[in-house]
């Protein structure tokens, strides 16, 4: 058994196609991520790969979308979004295939 800190890996990271992670898969990434209050990210796509978004705790905005606790975001390939955390939250984000370079900032042409 080994132990291992979410810290330990890049914005919270733990499984996919990069380093370091627990277990490396071309086929799926996988994070837990805390934001605090205000906190977000641009506004972005892949081109490629879908992106599972689970809200665990807080509130938050994916797109259009204000998700609490429970509530679950899928988001498809060349559909943008970008994400504003509305309050303290803990998001888990599954995307699938893991192509660590199939992000793209703003909206696909």
């Amino acid at each position: 058994m080994k132990l291992h800190k979410l810290d330990e890996f890049w914005g919270g990271w733990f499984i996919g196609n990069f380093s370091p992670a627990i277990v490396n898969s071309k086929d799926f990434e996988v994070c837990v991520k805390n934001f605090r209050e205000g906190d977000s990210e641009p506004t972005h796509y892949q081109k490629t790969a879908w992106e599972i978004t689970v809200v665990v705790t807080g509130r938050c905005r994916i797109g259009e979308k204000e998700l609490g606790p429970g509530d679950i975001v899928f988001v498809e390939p060349l559909e943008s979004a970008g994400f504003v955390a509305l309050s303290d939250c803990s998001v888990v984000a599954i995307k699938s295939p893991s192509m660590p370079a199939d992000k793209f900032l703003g909206y696909p042409e």
